[in-house]
């Protein structure tokens, strides 16, 4: 994973960044490994593509588009690969969904203050079918609302008190995403499993290295 994590960052920078690293990522590999994407067969089309600005949608437009293709699905339930296919199917570039139902959510994810049912984050879908490659949002920096969230989840207080520690004496707006590597590696080849993009996958037949 690639984790950057930005203080005084927000939903809306957390995407933009994502946005400029995702896209720098792609033209660098077009500029730089050309010769390597096509001896893999890979279209180059496909990837030129892949410029800013990319499509914003809402976890509410997801549903709307998913039901409209025939999916019986719920607002408040989570995306699987035959959703995120399905959305991604719409656009030539990746497209950043954002603000999921909270419940879809880990604990520190920051509630939108104007919608509190639904969370500042965001989710990168790589297009032609690669499914999510970032994930993010703005985190919770207020301690009484953190250590509630971990009781309401029922989880061990011990266990989260030096992330609680980092807010005891105030803390700053900061949001960030995780990227996995292998998935964004899997895409840009054109690969057909996540597999074929790491170096030494576990299988039922290797377990190591």
């Amino acid at each position: 994973m690639v984790e950057p994590e930005a203080a005084f960052f927000e939903l809306a920078d957390d995407m933009d960044l994502a946005e400029d690293f995702v896209a720098y990522i792609v033209a660098r590999v077009l500029e730089r490994r050309r010769a390597e994407l096509q001896l893999l067969e890979r279209d180059l089309s496909k990837l030129q593509a892949v410029v800013k600005p990319f499509p914003r949608i809402s976890y509410d437009d997801a549903i709307a588009r998913l039901r409209a293709k025939g999916f019986s699905i719920q607002w408040g339930d989570d995306l699987g690969g035959d959703e995120e296919t399905a959305i991604s199917e719409d656009f030539d570039r990746p497209v950043l969904i954002h603000r999921y139902p909270t419940q879809c959510k880990a604990f520190y994810m920051k509630q939108d203050p104007d919608r509190p049912e639904v969370a500042l984050c965001v989710d990168m879908l790589a297009p032609e079918g690669y499914g999510e490659i970032i994930g993010g949002g703005q985190r919770e920096d207020d301690y009484a609302t953190l250590k509630r969230k971990i009781e309401s989840h029922q989880l061990p207080l011990e266990a989260f008190q030096w992330y609680l520690d980092l807010r005891r004496y105030g803390s700053v707006p900061h949001a960030g995403f995780g990227m996995g590597i292998e998935r964004v590696v899997c895409w840009l080849c054109g690969v057909h499993h996540v597999r074929e993009a790491i170096p030494f996958p576990r299988m039922l037949e290797r377990l190591e290295p």
